[in-house]
């Protein structure tokens, strides 16, 4: 694999946080941006601390530099305040793809002694 060069950045739109706004007993959607900023095709996979509250679609692809896509990250209903949020967030994790990989995502990327970048949205839940 020629993963010398390291990952480049990406802009996330919001830049740190989601926000989710009570009330709580529905399922709520907030979209983010993942914009590839550098001059490498990436491949990105998105991980989130609470599989069972937060989800986001769709939760990993490819992007050529420049390129963004635009993510759907789902709160379910809960109990607000019965149950744990301090450490909900979700973590956009990319690495460069092989020189001549075909745009379709692979996790394997990810695996072996290739660079990965780690960037981390924490989820705030108003009352």
């Amino acid at each position: 694999m020629a993963q010398s060069v390291p990952p480049g950045d990406i802009q996330t739109q919001p830049n740190a946080k989601i926000v989710f706004n009570a009330p709580y007993d529905d399922k709520h959607t907030y979209h983010i941006k993942v914009i590839n900023s550098s001059a490498r095709r990436i491949g990105y996979g998105i991980k989130t601390t609470n599989m069972k509250r937060l989800g986001v679609d769709p939760p990993c692809g490819v992007l050529d530099p420049k390129e963004a896509v635009l993510l759907a990250v789902s709160c379910d209903a809960f109990a607000f305040g019965q149950e744990d949020t301090n450490n909900d967030r979700i973590t956009v994790e990319w690495t460069n793809t092989p020189d001549g990989a075909a745009k379709q995502f692979r996790r394997e990327w990810f695996q072996g002694d290739g660079m990965v970048r780690r960037k981390n949205l924490l989820i705030e839940y108003n009352p």
